[in-house]
C-alpha cells in the first residue's frame, strides 16, 4: 500500500474536490501502527450492514437526544466516546458512518483536530468530516499544519491502555498444558525470589527461542451453570530470555538451562512454569453487536477480586466455538432477587424479581471456549454468575 509522506514543512492551502467528501469509509478503528491499520477484521454481519446502509445512515430515532451538530476530535478520544455522543447505541457505528465497502480495508483514520458534523436528511442521519466555515460548498481546504506524529496518532475504538497489558499476560489454556511445561528448578545464588536481571535455571522440553513468559499456579475455570472445566488460567509472573542450553555433565549430572529474568509482574521463584511468548498481535477492535442471540455467564473476575467494576476485566463462559468475536459489545444483567409477595390476603407467595440490565461489556480476546471482556460501564459490582446477552 502506498502512503502519502508526512508533511515536513508548512504547505500552501490545497483545495480538494467534492469527490473527496463522498468517500464514506470514515470507519473509526483502534490503531497502534500503520502496519496493522489496513488489516482489521470485518465480520460478515458488519459487511452486510455496510452494504445495506452505506448511503442511508441511521434513523433519527437512534440519535442521542443531546447529539451535537458538530464535534472536534480531541486527543484521547475513542470511537466509543464519539459514537456515544451521537448514538443511543454506540455499537451501531457502521450505520452512522455509512461504511463504504470499497474502503473497508483501507479506512480513513480520524485524528485529533478533525471536525465531524452530523448531517440529517429524509429522517436519517450521517456523520461526515466537516467543512471549514467560509469554504465554497464544493471544496474542502486541508489544514496547513505539520503533523509530527506518525499514523499511530489516529484515535482508537476503546481505551487501548486498559486492554494492552492483558493481550499477552491474560491467557486461557484449553488444557492444563503448563503442568508439563518447562519449569524453574533453581535460582541464582539460591535466592527465594527472582527479579529483573536475575538468573533462573530451567528444566524441561525447551525450544531455543529467546522470549518466554513465566506463569504460576494454573487454576481451572468452571462454567458457573454446568460446573464444567472450560479452560485453565495461570497467574502471569513476567518474561525471561533464553541464555544457555542445558547439558549433561561429565559424570552424568543434569545441568539445567539458564534464563535471564527480563521483566516481572510479580517476583518469580522455583516451580514457576515457562511458555514461549507468541508473536505480538496487532489487532484493530471494531465494536459491534453479535449477529445472533447470546446468553452467557461471567465465569471469573480477573485477578483476586470477588467483584469487578468499570474498566476491569472479566472472563466469559463463551468463546469462538459459541460465535464470540473480538469487538462484540454485550449487555450485562443484574440477577433478579428472590422475594415474597405478602399482599395476597396474608398468603406469602414466593416470587423472583426480573433481571435488570445495568452495564456493557467489550470482548477483546477470544479463546476456544472462553473470552476476556472489558467492563465499559456498570451500575453495580459485577459478580461471578452474572448474566450477559446481546445488547
Amino acid at each position: 500500500m502506498t502512503r502519502t509522506p508526512l508533511l515536513r514543512a508548512r504547505p500552501s492551502a490545497a483545495l480538494v474536490s467534492r469527490s473527496w467528501r463522498t468517500v464514506v469509509g470514515v470507519a473509526l478503528v483502534a490503531t497502534a501502527s500503520a502496519a496493522w491499520a489496513t488489516n482489521y477484521p470485518i465480520t460478515p454481519q458488519q459487511r452486510s450492514t455496510a452494504q445495506q446502509v452505506a448511503q442511508a445512515g441511521v434513523p433519527l430515532s437512534e440519535l442521542s437526544p443531546n447529539a451535537p451538530d458538530s464535534y472536534t476530535v480531541k486527543r484521547g478520544d475513542t470511537l466509543w466516546d464519539i459514537s456515544s455522543k451521537f448514538l443511543l447505541r454506540p455499537w451501531r457505528w457502521p450505520e452512522l458512518w455509512g461504511m463504504n465497502l470499497d474502503e473497508i480495508r483501507n479506512p480513513h483514520l480520524i485524528y485529533p483536530g478533525q471536525i465531524l458534523f452530523l448531517e440529517t436528511k429524509d429522517g436519517r442521519a450521517r456523520l461526515r468530516v466537516g467543512r471549514p466555515v467560509g469554504e465554497p460548498s464544493g471544496t474542502i481546504k486541508l489544514s496547513p499544519r505539520v503533523r509530527s506524529d506518525a499514523l499511530d496518532g489516529a484515535i482508537a475504538s476503546v481505551p487501548l491502555h486498559l486492554i494492552e497489558p492483558f493481550l499477552n499476560e491474560a491467557v486461557i489454556f484449553n488444557t492444563n498444558e503448563l503442568e508439563s511445561a518447562p519449569r524453574i528448578v533453581a535460582t541464582q545464588e539460591g535466592r527465594v525470589l527472582l527479579t529483573r536481571g536475575d538468573t533462573a535455571y530451567v528444566r524441561g522440553e525447551l525450544e531455543q527461542k529467546r522470549d518466554w513468559r513465566m506463569f504460576r499456579n494454573p487454576k481451572p475455570l468452571l462454567d458457573p451453570t454446568t460446573k464444567e472445566v472450560l479452560g485453565y488460567e495461570a497467574a502471569y509472573v513476567g518474561t525471561a530470555a533464553y541464555v544457555r542450553a542445558g547439558e549433561t555433565g561429565k559424570n552424568g549430572e543434569v545441568i539445567p538451562a539458564s534464563f535471564r529474568v527480563e521483566s516481572v509482574r510479580q517476583e518469580a521463584g522455583v516451580g514457576d512454569r515457562l511458555s514461549p511468548t507468541p508473536p505480538r498481535e496487532f489487532i484493530s477492535y471494531v465494536p459491534h453487536a453479535p449477529s445472533g442471540e447470546v446468553d452467557g455467564r461471567i465465569a471469573s473476575i480477573y485477578g483476586e477480586g470477588l467483584t469487578a467494576g468499570q474498566n476491569q476485566i472479566v472472563t466469559l463462559n463463551k468463546g469462538s466455538r459459541d460465535g464470540m468475536e473480538r469487538g462484540h459489545v454485550l449487555a450485562l444483567w443484574r440477577y433478579g432477587e428472590n422475594a415474597v409477595d405478602t399482599t395476597n390476603e396474608g398468603k406469602k407467595v414466593p416470587i423472583k424479581l426480573p433481571d435488570e440490565r445495568h452495564g456493557l461489556l467489550f470482548v477483546f480476546r477470544v479463546f476456544d471456549r472462553m473470552s476476556y471482556a472489558l467492563i465499559l460501564n456498570v451500575q453495580e459490582p459485577v459478580r461471578v454468575g452474572d448474566r450477559f446477552t446481546q445488547p
